[in-house]
């Protein structure tokens, strides 16, 4: 039982560090379910150990790879696996044709044993998905497959809608695309050690994708995920108004009116203090992979409102402008704001690249009265200026009427200041937070929002 309890904890330690909160608790009963479930059926163990160690279904797209490395199909290679790739596909098609998911577990092994590997001496350098992947090309089986499926309905395809069909054929066909992947892994795995393939190799949920490199599948579930987090944020950003209002003890009132008590504060008096909604300045760089950053960001604080006394957006690329209505639009299509943004607001002058002191020197000029002693303002952006003029003293001045600035920047903190990037410099002017993950984000502005 030694090797599955190290398993268990391993299991445990890979997901934690991924972000799932798991304690002491969680751990012992993924203990418990693993005696009473036995490793008999892996499914069953796979059900029951996600039972006690998650807490919501967006993390199950974390935990199958997971679990796959530590709980594995089993050890090694098929043995006298096919090297005839056509020979592979045509059971491949059947298998997808009959949905035999026992099958295609069997065929992933089979493939990325026989064109997975690569390296110059066989067994010793490692496996890949996306070879095994390109060579097969099960994509490309998608035709056959729908023949096969109407031939065994044996009524030319009676009662499936051929677009059903696909969409079903392509599902069979994403899933041996995972399978492939996990095999691929488990094969790594073997080799290099399950926590160091479980830490860098399996995929992060979308909350910790770096904003500058997600895909867009990636970008779409970050923005599926904006009423959730914002729902968890207005409850965090209330309770924390409530502990200001009951504000700080009042020395003097407490004394008078201890004077009942024979001289003992048995009833401190509170200075009641009487916080005011916040209001907030968004100054979004919407440029190149930095738009995914700010189009999240500026989705997030629309979706929190209802926490702000006032709220006004303004997006730029070279030029500035205001796009608050536009955001309010964006409520019932989240997926379409940053076109929308780039259709309707005008961000560039000359050229399409960033420019940052003109964009901030312009809101300076005409927005500058949106900007009070009770405005916090975020900027959002890599403060890269493309060798231009940083314009320092715009930046200056908004600090001086502002209540507080903040400056997310989704760049790494090591790469601030080279190349083009201005960002120490804005540093010593603003307060700047390294901001790459919706994770992040979400903290941060739970941590720095006034009450």
């Amino acid at each position: 039982m030694t090797d599955v309890g190290d398993r268990i904890t391993g299991l445990a330690a890979a997901l934690r560090a991924h972000g799932v909160r798991i304690g002491t608790g969680e751990t012992v009963d993924a203990a418990r379910a693993v005696e009473a479930l036995g490793l008999a059926d892996r499914e069953r163990l796979r059900e029951g150990l996600a039972a006690t160690l998650l807490h919501g279904p967006g993390q199950r797209v974390l935990f199958d790879p997971v679990f796959d490395l530590y709980f594995p199909r089993g050890v090694g290679g098929p043995e006298d696996a096919p090297r005839d790739r056509e020979a592979l596909r045509d059971r491949l098609a059947e298998a997808l044709a009959a949905d035999d998911r026992a099958m295609m577990a069997r065929l992933a092994a089979e493939a990325v044993d026989g064109l997975g590997g690569y390296g110059s001496s066989p067994g010793s350098d490692g496996w890949s998905a996306y070879q095994t992947l390109d060579r097969l090309r099960p994509q490309t089986l998608l035709a056959r497959v729908r023949a096969d499926v109407r031939g065994r309905d044996g009524n030319g395809g009676a009662g499936f809608a051929d677009r059903l069909l696909d969409d079903e054929i392509r599902r069979r066909i994403e899933e041996f695309r995972r399978l492939v992947g996990a095999e691929a892994r488990r094969r790594v795995a073997e080799r290099r050690g399950r926590d160091e393939i479980a830490r860098r190799g399996v995929r992060p949920t979308a909350d910790r994708v770096d904003f500058l490199i997600a895909n867009r599948d990636q970008l779409t579930e970050l923005r599926r995920a904006v009423q959730p987090l914002a729902r968890k944020l207005a409850t965090r950003l209330a309770a924390r108004r409530r502990r200001a209002a009951r504000g700080t003890i009042d020395l003097r009132r407490t004394l008078r009116s201890s004077l009942s008590t024979g001289g003992v504060p048995m009833r401190p008096v509170l200075r009641r203090r009487r916080p005011v909604r916040p209001e907030l300045v968004l100054l979004c760089d919407v440029s190149g992979s930095v738009s995914g950053f700010s189009d999240f960001t500026m989705l997030l604080v629309q979706a929190l409102h209802d926490q702000f006394g006032k709220v006004r957006v303004f997006a730029f690329v070279n030029r500035l402008d205001e796009v608050t209505g536009l955001l309010d639009h964006g409520r019932a299509d989240p997926d379409g704001l940053s076109a929308r943004i780039r259709a309707e607001a005008t961000l560039t002058g000359w050229h399409g690249s960033s420019d940052y002191g003109v964009a901030l020197g312009e809101f300076a000029e005409r927005y500058g009265g949106a900007v009070g002693p009770r405005t916090t303002v975020f900027v959002l952006g890599d403060a890269r200026t493309n060798m231009s003029d940083p314009n320092l003293p715009a930046v200056r001045e908004l600090a001086r009427r502002a209540r507080r600035v903040y400056w997310l920047n989704p760049e790494p903190r090591d790469r601030w200041g080279t190349g083009d990037s201005a960002a120490p410099a804005y540093a010593k002017l603003v307060e700047m937070h390294e901001c790459r993950t919706a994770a992040q984000l979400s903290a941060l502005i739970a941590g720095l929002l006034p009450v």
